[in-house]
């Protein structure tokens, strides 16, 4: 599906100032959300590094600050494959507001092994800890002139759908893992949708985005959970990588436009403008021609309440009826 596109002109180096604004970017350590992470802090942000591990976050810390000299950052232990670790994150936030949520941090084709509160990993990480997270940091969110969230998904849902008659399935792993994983990343498009349409029914002037980096070297395929692959792992993705992907300064730049950009109106989806969003400069575009069924959002999102426990108390006047349908 091509994007319909609101303007062009965007570069990293017309990011407007962010002196003030509070940012919290996860899986910040490495890859597309350290490159997001720095790119905040030297536009003036203040910016969270919400990171699985304390010592690879301390590592990024220090890295970032002697990059950017003077930024503004601090760390945070986040694990979004435990929803007790996000419930206490959201506990002790102990900040007044937060301006920015980068949904960054995930998982790519890691083994079925379930999430610490049973959930396959990829649905479990990359959507339900989003979800969660995102729920219990919104009376932080809502206190903000002008907060947004920006949600991370990837050219691979594209592929995939959510079917409405199997939604219940999707905490359990069916097939490959890449299908998982695009699963995953379809919910996070169906989600970041459905946040935009309920905190318009409810008057908050929350802009929620959804950035596409496109093929992007973070190296996530080849360390971790996939490092003891076999032969043909190694030898066919790993060169396919290297070839053909672009740095990661340059897969952050969806991230980043869509974080900073003051003009494009909520919904909007930034990724590359090249053929199947994988190539090109960043270009923005009305998200919700990605997932124009409205219905199927609603039920994920009652789905994901119900998994995670977590309510949005400031979007409770929304019901299944209220809100734009945005259908395209």
């Amino acid at each position: 599906m091509v994007l319909q596109r609101h303007h062009t002109a965007w570069t990293p180096e017309s990011a407007p100032d962010q002196t003030g604004r509070i940012a919290v970017v996860t899986g910040s350590n490495s890859g597309i959300g350290y490159a997001t992470a720095r790119g905040l802090a030297a536009c003036g942000a203040e910016v969270v590094l919400a990171c699985r591990s304390r010592d690879r976050g301390t590592a990024a810390l220090e890295r970032l600050r002697a990059e950017v000299p003077g930024a503004s950052v601090s760390l945070r232990v986040l694990d979004l494959a435990r929803l007790r670790s996000v419930r206490e994150f959201a506990a002790e936030w102990g900040r007044g507001r937060v301006d920015l949520l980068v949904h960054n941090a995930g998982v790519v084709a890691v083994p079925a092994d379930p999430t610490e509160d049973g959930f396959e990993p990829h649905f479990g990480v990359n959507h339900l800890g989003a979800f969660a997270l995102t729920g219990l940091l919104l009376p932080y969110l809502a206190a903000s002139p002008r907060p947004r969230v920006v949600t991370v998904s990837s050219e691979v849902q594209r592929v995939v759908r959510l079917a409405p008659e199997r939604l219940e399935s999707v905490q359990r792993r069916r097939g490959d893992a890449m299908i998982a994983y695009g699963r995953s990343k379809k919910a996070n498009v169906y989600f970041a949708l459905e946040l935009q349409r309920r905190a318009d029914a409810v008057g908050l002037p929350l802009r929620s985005m959804i950035a596409i980096p496109g093929l992007t070297d973070t190296g996530v395929l080849n360390r971790g959970a996939n490092a003891g692959r076999g032969v043909l792992w190694r030898r066919g993705v790993t060169p396919f990588v290297h070839l053909l992907a672009k740095p990661v300064e340059r897969g952050a730049e969806p991230t980043l436009y869509a974080a900073t950009d003051g003009k494009l109106p909520g919904g909007s989806c930034v990724a590359p403008s090249g053929p199947l969003q994988v190539f090109g400069k960043p270009v923005a575009g009305d998200g919700f021609r990605l997932a124009p069924d409205a219905a199927v959002a609603r039920r994920l999102w009652t789905l994901s309440e119900r998994l995670t426990c977590v309510r949005f108390a400031e979007l409770d006047r929304t019901s299944s009826e209220s809100g734009p349908e945005h259908l395209g």
